[in-house]
């Protein structure tokens, strides 16, 4: 079984058809399909890659092992740019195909603002986006999550700056919708001992000029907790590298780890990240297995924390696809995961339930180290 994704330009040429590209066949009728929205090109394009591997692989290691109840997983990516629309249109495409019994791993949550509605309309799971934003986390039948909120990521990190007795804390955000929330939720944190921090807001998919860096330095941080994607971050640690300036800086785990560590280079150690799985370093048993899928299906760079949660997720969805066993039934798949209970991966538990659909609560904080390593 071989999997793909499909650009735009070879969805226009298909029409409305998802094929796979295994021997040119249309999909299996008796299969567990899987659609994905993801960055796979543009801005934040190795996040989205990373994602899909991730998931792919341990999809892969299942096929070969004979597949979730005697059928195969088709996993079907589609590439929406890091872009809000494209990934709404994307989503109409998904749910078109006949058979799909989930939509998963979705790179954050304005990616997932217009899919959501889709999704629950159909009454389709969507399942692990990579967002602890408030949108993914409100009452909704058909989402699910995996990780922990940035709620909980921020107070991780608010309560180790402030206890350190830094008072001057700026929010680095996005000026979208989902941003201005994240910013929202330190407010909210920090009006509780009598504090205000102050905004940094930037537009989504922009990037950070000498005029702007100088914006920011302007507000005299004592520390910065960054909300946004990897490439402002790593720029803002650019900055301030050159000029030897060195403040503090915590970022949510939607920055992607390796893909900070990657575009910040040497002016990345210091930082530090929330975790929202554990380390990929730690000896684990589904760390073990998530490693070796990856390895088997060809993924030669180092296995890293976005790699490992979708993994995870895909572990997680496979599990409630094997206690659901009909394939191509999205209304039973549902009913499965809402009854999941407790399951540990190997190493990482999650728990859902009827009132319960957000699985785990985990987050570590870990810093880059100068040799660009990341250290609980």
């Amino acid at each position: 079984m071989q999997f793909t994704y499909f650009s735009r330009k070879t969805l226009a040429a298909l029409g409305c058809a998802l094929v796979t590209l295994s021997g040119g066949t249309a999909l299996a009728q008796n299969a567990w399909i899987i659609g994905q929205s993801a960055p796979l090109s543009g801005s934040n394009a190795v996040f989205g890659q990373d994602i899909r591997d991730g998931a792919m692989a341990y999809f892969k290691m299942l096929n070969a092992q004979g597949g979730v109840a005697g059928a195969p997983v088709e996993f079907l990516t589609l590439d929406d740019q890091n872009q809000r629309k494209l990934a709404g249109e994307n989503t109409t495409k998904l749910l078109d195909t006949k058979g799909l019994v989930a939509l998963f791993g979705y790179a954050s949550a304005t990616l997932s603002l217009d899919a959501m509605p889709q999704a629950e309309k159909d009454g389709t799971l969507f399942f692990a986006p990579f967002s602890g934003a408030n949108p993914v986390r409100k009452a909704n039948p058909v989402v699910y999550t995996l990780r922990a909120s940035y709620g909980d990521e921020l107070e991780k990190m608010l309560s180790f700056w402030t206890g350190l007795g830094m008072k001057q804390v700026v929010v680095v955000h996005y000026s979208d919708e989902v941003g201005v929330q994240n910013l929202g939720v330190v407010s909210d944190y920090l009006a509780r001992q009598g504090k205000k921090p102050l905004a940094f807001a930037l537009e989504r998919n922009a990037k950070i000029d000498d005029a702007r860096f100088e914006q920011l330095v302007a507000l005299k941080p004592e520390v910065i907790i960054n909300t946004v994607l990897s490439g402002p971050a790593a720029e803002i640690s650019k900055q301030l590298s050159a000029r030897g300036l060195f403040i503090p800086m915590s970022s949510l785990s939607f920055v992607g780890a390796q893909q900070y560590i990657d575009a910040a280079g040497e002016a990345g150690a210091g930082a530090s990240i929330s975790q929202v799985v554990p380390n990929t370093t730690a000896s684990l048993p589904v760390i073990r297995e998530c490693g070796k899928a990856l390895a088997d299906a060809g993924v030669t760079k180092a296995m890293n924390s976005t790699h490992l949660e979708a993994c995870i997720g895909a572990k997680v969805l496979a599990e409630a696809m094997r206690r659901s066993k009909k394939p191509g039934d999205t209304r039973a798949l549902l009913a499965s995961m809402r009854n999941l209970g407790s399951y540990d991966v190997g190493g990482f538990t999650v728990s859902y339930g009827p009132d319960q659909n957000h699985g785990s609560k985990y987050v570590e904080l870990a810093m880059v180290t100068r040799g660009g390593k990341l250290r609980n």
